[in-house]
């Protein structure tokens, strides 16, 4: 791995592995709903000159049944439910639930025609992956934590289905067309619920708050996609999929340093095990790498 790629691969692990923090920080004092709001509209503001100007958004918009499904399950659904969850759960049980998605894409792909070969190695991946799963909902979370595990499930689900979309329907489009789309077509739906809720907040929130919603599109959403096209170009779709490992790492530690979250002996088995089955889950089960963006 070059240089280039180290650094790469370095500034894109952090920019995904924070945003649990910052939604950690951001709904200590804004509703949810703001949240996802302000960092779709802010990210899409950001990405979509940058598609208009590199004439990526018409073919996009010709796939708008694709482009729309892919926005609901990957967006709208997810960082809504990510940030209600982490109302009940710390950010880096959050981030480390999060590992899972691999294993949950082995099932996505059966159900989209696309059944992988699996061999003994994906078979002990999948039991380990779904030990370290129990082992973190089982003893590391409270019993009063498991609407956020639930949520955290949705999550999941949404971003194991979402990348499956992109690569049946959109895969020969532009992916920072489909983005920068994505986040402005779900700030469209996500304000009039906004408004009809009334949850946008009567004064300005803390700077801390702003700071860390203005990280989230900037940083998480805008500046990561970039990152990611980047990294792919330098060391190919397949090895730029091992950011997935690097993550929870980072969200983990970022949790225990800001914001002095409790790391259990459970956390550390369950991190161990949730990313030793996604290791080997995706390091037999061959399919084509679509890049996602993560938190």
């Amino acid at each position: 791995m070059t240089r280039r790629a180290i650094i790469l691969f370095a500034a894109l692990g952090i920019a995904w592995g924070i945003p649990y923090l910052l939604i950690k920080i951001a709904v200590g004092e804004v509703d949810p709903l703001v949240v996802v709001f302000a960092r779709s509209a802010l990210g899409g503001l950001i990405l979509l000159p940058l598609a208009f100007a590199r004439r990526q958004v018409l073919p996009v918009l010709r796939r708008w049944k694709p482009l729309l499904a892919y926005t609901v399950v990957e967006i709208v659904v997810p960082w809504f439910a990510l940030s209600t969850a982490e109302l009940h759960l710390p950010s880096s049980t959050a981030g480390l639930l999060l590992a899972a998605i691999p294993l949950v894409s082995v099932g996505v792909a059966v159900l989209f025609g696309r059944p992988a070969h699996l061999s003994r190695g994906n078979w002990i991946g999948i039991l380990l992956g779904m030990l370290g799963v129990a082992a973190l909902v089982g003893l590391d979370v409270a019993g009063s934590d498991l609407i956020g595990v639930a949520e955290i499930a949705v999550v999941v689900v949404g971003y194991a289905v979402g990348p499956a979309i992109l690569s049946r329907w959109m895969s020969d489009l532009s992916g920072l067309g489909v983005v920068a789309l994505s986040l402005v077509i779900a700030a469209i739906v996500y304000l009039p619920a906004l408004l009809l809720t009334g949850t946008w907040p009567d004064e300005m929130p803390s700077t801390k708050v702003v700071v860390s919603i203005v990280l989230l599109a900037v940083v998480c959403s805008a500046a990561a996609f970039l990152l990611m096209f980047d990294l792919i170009g330098e060391v190919g779709p397949m090895r730029s999929t091992t950011i997935t490992y690097l993550n929870p790492a980072v969200a983990i530690a970022a949790g225990a340093i800001v914001l002095h979250e409790r790391i259990t002996v459970w956390t550390v088995i369950g991190f161990v095990l949730v990313l030793s089955g996604s290791f080997l889950v995706t390091r037999q089960v061959k399919r084509s790498a679509v890049p996602r963006m993560a938190g």
